[in-house]
């Protein structure tokens, strides 16, 4: 690694924010891990072993701010919230990752000096939706990302806006949003003057109010306006709006701040005001968006609807609930999809009987869904000054509806074309264009263009050329939106979940951040050939926010899945049936609770039996058709607010016995059940409170012994919590051991060796071979990501890595599940796949413009010494075919064999067979023909060996290129 630790000296703040019963990690904390890793990684017995990225691409992930080289608008930088930086110098055909070598893939934004090349990064997702990591502060590279430092400002989570004076480049202005979920001093506008040696906090308002945009008049750096964001998130609610929101001035480059939406000057102020953004024309032409969260008022013709609505049973008297006319009572029912054992009739006598009250109807219906779209509020509002900011007036008659909804947080940008000041943009779930100053707009999305947008740029030498950034990637347009390219390379999908099949080969599915789900085969190589085909190696099979999946072990084609808060089906993928699966509560219980992702989960003892976890655990017989709660309240009841909480996180059925279940909360409660839910036992006392169940696993080792991880991000909490207990819970032991700071998301066991775990934080992800004593990274190709799932392929012995910014990585642990911890001291092992298919391709091409295919046989092995290694390769009889050294580190090392043999070792296996041929390939080179063979590794006077096979049908060679876009085309 190369980034550059001497911050670590250089600031000496620490900030310990306390937060109800937990404490918001400090800023030197998070540098202080940062530099724990970077030590553990350097002595990781498994830091040698390579993660390989097999996609997805084409459904890409969320972008959150450009930097467009304003001389030659082909070559830019790409941020992603939470998959790195990305360059391209060929207007976004291909792109090269640029910070791989950095402590965080987590952005904010960033500016680039262009004269110099240096890349400014400041860290952390402005966004403030449910997965908006949290960063380390300010990076800079003076080098396109080669190397990284330092640059301050490390307790500030999340920064919005970067400026750079285009006259002296050392000369900065950062906003800085602080953090989500708990308040801190470190967030307002700061400035450095000496290139970021030095910061002075130049505004700071309170504890809950950050800098969410900073825009400055591009004739005019001294002239800049910042929009300060009053908002307050917690697990269970998200007040995105305050009085402390608004708008401020500076006319002497950032020093200095004025209020300039005050109660005089036309802005909205109070309670309301939510997320604002801002755009600069001139000194005189100013706009900002302001999600505005004031409740609308109901119009006339909403007051005298005639059809029945829900709100219209909240304060409804049995009397008149009972007057109703049936078919009108029937088709409000029948639209809000009641279950169908609901009928005018029967409610009505529920309500007659008192065994319902007319409130449980609109109960009924108010899931998380409903409340996030159908809340009232007035939503999107543009606003433009004439006089520098000194007044302000809305530019449009009517509600700008179906831009922000509810969720304005999520959205917040507005442009000006630098070349038109009446030409702005505006985007939330569309993007829209205006050519009179916001008077009209007009959308220019696509069917190629995801619908959530969160970055533009403008090209400031020709209107019309746009580059968009959004959930979906990146889309480039030349005609001011009429049409749109897709610039969809970088593998930067945001999982939350990931599953396998046992189909060989094996198929990996994952439910996606606004994404969807995918599936695909776990050997996907990403290349652009399938351009040509029409046909990705991937498949949709569900729109939304992607959640978990499911896959029966009987019929891969049967597959449950859906998107948030517990919307799920059940899909045949063979006959395109899909059956909606949502277990219900009954009219006059309470509304089930639903998490953001609701946990799914297949009996391993019956692939009939399904389980869904609301705040209670749901479970079907029969696939999903029918359910019943089979258990109480598993949460501790739920909060107040507009974000379901008190939900189960997590489910786990033992595969020792059919009905011991745990489960696991997002408020902190783990239950057991040993009788398939007739009672339950809460057994996480001794844990820490309030914290998130991130999982709770049942063994595969040991029917008594059950593991749970605990997340603490929802209180800017980043402690690994890691626990396991051999007792069903009864006590726990904390295996964090030396995990540095990050919060953890998933744990799993290895299949063949119960020592051996892994596990995902939101920095990356660790393997233990002694049960949890200590943990060690993997690194070789993989970058400093959140991984939010693993999967364990118990045949391939494939570690499958869900990440949530990087798409899907997967990585051979065979050689790790074979090690016995006792022989970590000094052992000497080695092993490589048990048998590769001959073609006739090897060495051979089938244009002389392209280079011969070279074949490659991986070979993994365990050192516990450094030194020179010996590899051998012999033929069945012993005979030696080839022979080369590597250099050997201590721990696990990973090296290739080409497949090639010396011509002297061909001549001899002629002998030995008088039907073998052997002929040069075309690169002058012998191949190893079919066999049986060794591989012989030599170090330190210790030896090890393993064997494998090189297999084919000797009247058939089918060198079909593996590369896609190559024809078919046999060389025999």
């Amino acid at each position: 690694m190369k980034y550059n630790y001497t911050f670590l000296s250089l600031i000496l703040l620490s900030f310990s924010t306390v937060l109800s019963q937990q404490s918001a990690t400090s800023g030197s904390a998070l540098k202080a891990a940062i530099e724990k890793k970077e030590e553990l990684t350097q002595s990781s017995i498994v830091r040698n072993i390579p993660l390989k990225n097999i996609g997805p691409t084409v459904m890409s992930g969320r972008i959150t701010d450009f930097a467009v080289n304003p001389d030659d608008p082909t070559e830019f930088y790409a941020a992603y919230a939470s998959g790195g930086l990305w360059y391209t110098n060929n207007n976004g055909t291909t792109f090269t990752p640029v910070m791989d070598n950095s402590p965080t893939q987590n952005i904010g934004d960033i500016a680039v000096d262009w004269k110099n090349g240096t890349i400014w990064v400041g860290t952390g997702e402005v966004n403030a939706s449910r997965s908006s990591y949290a960063g380390i502060g300010i990076l800079k590279s003076e080098d396109k990302g080669q190397t990284w430092q330092f640059m301050g400002l490390p307790d500030s989570h999340h920064i919005s806006r970067i400026l750079i004076n285009p006259d002296d480049p050392e000369e900065i202005v950062v906003g800085v949003t602080g953090h989500l979920y708990s308040p801190n001093k470190e967030r307002g506008i700061y400035k450095t003057t000496d290139g970021g040696k030095t910061w002075g906090n130049k505004l700071f308002i309170i504890e809950e109010t950050g800098i969410i945009d900073v825009a400055v008049n591009p004739d005019n750096f001294n002239e800049m306006y910042a929009a300060a964001w009053d908002k307050d998130r917690k697990a269970w609610n998200f007040r995105e709006s305050g009085e402390n929101s608004g708008i401020y001035k500076s006319t002497d480059a950032g020093n200095t701040w004025t209020k300039i939406s005050t109660k005089n000057s036309g802005f909205p102020t109070g309670d309301g005001v939510g997320r604002i953004g801002l755009a600069v024309y001139d000194a005189n032409t100013v706009y900002a968006i302001l999600d505005n969260q004031d409740r609308r008022e109901k119009t006339e013709d909403e007051k005298e609807e005639e059809d029945l609505q829900k709100d219209d049973f909240k304060n409804m008297k049995k009397s008149e609930f009972l007057k109703l006319d049936d078919e009108e009572l029937e088709a409000f029912l029948r639209d809000n999809d009641f279950q169908k054992k609901y009928t005018a009739s029967s409610v009505k006598n529920m309500i007659r009987e008192d065994k319902a009250k007319p409130e449980d109807l609109s109960l009924y219906l108010e899931d998380a869904n409903s409340l996030l779209f159908d809340t009232p509020v007035i939503g999107a509002q543009v606003y433009k000054s004439t006089d520098g900011g000194k007044t302000w007036n809305i530019t449009h008659d009517d509600y700008l509806d179906d831009v922000y909804y509810s969720y304005g947080y999520y959205f917040g940008m507005i442009h000006v074309d630098p070349q038109n000041k009446d030409a702005i943009y505006i985007y939330g779930v569309p993007i829209l264009k205006s050519k009179d100053g916001g008077k009209t707009f007009k959308s220019i999305d696509a069917e190629n263009v995801h619908a959530d947008h969160h970055a533009l740029w403008i090209n400031p030498n020709r209107s019309g050329h746009l580059i968009d950034g959004n959930d979906g990637g990146i889309n480039i347009s030349y005609d001011d939106g009429e049409n749109w390219i897709k610039n969809n390379s970088p593998s930067v999908g945001q999982f939350y979940a990931i599953n396998i099949d046992n189909q060989s080969p094996y198929h990996v599915y994952g439910g996606l951040q606004d994404n969807g789900v995918w599936v695909g085969p776990h050997n996907n190589e990403e290349s652009v050939g399938w351009a040509a085909s029409g046909d990705y190696d991937y498949d949709r099979l569900l729109g939304g926010d992607g959640m978990q999946v499911e896959i029966d072990s009987r019929n891969s084609d049967i597959v449950y899945t859906g998107f948030q808060f517990g919307n799920y089906f059940r899909i045949n993928r063979k006959t395109g049936e899909r059956l909606y699966i949502h277990p219900k509560h009954e009219l006059g219980e309470s509304p089930y609770r639903y998490n953001w992702q609701t946990p799914v989960l297949l009996s391993p003892h019956n692939q009939d039996i399904l389980y869904m976890g609301g705040n209670k655990l749901m479970r079907s017989m029969d696939q999903g058709e029918n359910w019943t709660a089979i258990s109480e309240d598993l949460t501790g009841g739920g909060k107040k607010g507009d974000v379901p909480y008190g939900t189960l996180a997590t489910v786990s059925e033992s595969p020792f016995q059919f009905g011991l279940i745990y489960t696991g909360s997002d408020d902190g409660f783990i239950h057991i059940t040993k009788n398939g839910g007739a009672s339950w036992t809460s057994i996480g006392e001794d844990l820490p409170e309030d914290l998130w169940i991130s999982r709770v696993i049942a063994s595969e080792h040991s029917k008594e012994r059950v593991y749970a991880t605990l997340n603490g991000y929802r209180w800017d909490d980043f402690k690994p919590y890691v626990y396991v207990s051999d007792n069903y819970g009864e006590s726990w032991t904390d295996i964090s051991s030396n995990l540095p700071l990050s919060p953890v998301n998933v744990i799993r066991e290895d299949p063949d060796n119960e020592n051996v775990l892994y596990l995902g934080t939101d920095n990356g992800v660790f393997v233990s071979l002694d049960r949890g004593e200590s943990w060690q990274p993997f690194s070789t190709n993989f970058p400093h990501v959140a991984v939010h799932d693993l999967r364990v392929h118990p045949k391939e012995m494939d570690l499958v890595v869900g990440t949530h910014g990087r798409s899907i990585y997967i990585v051979d642990i065979a050689a790790v599940s074979a090690l016995k911890t006792e022989e970590l001291k000094d052992a000497l092992t080695v092993s490589s796949a048990e048998s590769i298919r001959f073609s006739s391709r090897w060495g051979n091409s089938y244009s002389k413009w392209i280079d011969p295919f070279v074949p490659e046989l991986p070979i993994t092995f365990y050192s516990a010494k450094e030194g020179k290694a010996t590899v051998t390769i012999q033929s069945e009889s012993g005979l030696q075919l080839q022979q080369f050294q590597v250099d050997a580190d201590k721990g696990f090392n990973t090296t290739k064999y080409d497949l090639t043999i010396t011509e002297d070792a061909s001549k001899k296996l002629e002998k030995e067979d008088e039907k073998l041929n052997m002929k040069k390939a075309a690169n002058e080179k012998f191949y190893i023909p079919r066999g049986k063979y060794s591989i012989k590794l030599e170090i330190g006077g210790k030896s090890a060996e393993t064997k494998f096979e090189v297999t084919g049908n000797p009247n058939r060679e089918n060198p079909v290129p593996e590369a896609k876009g190559e024809p078919d085309m046999e060389f025999d």
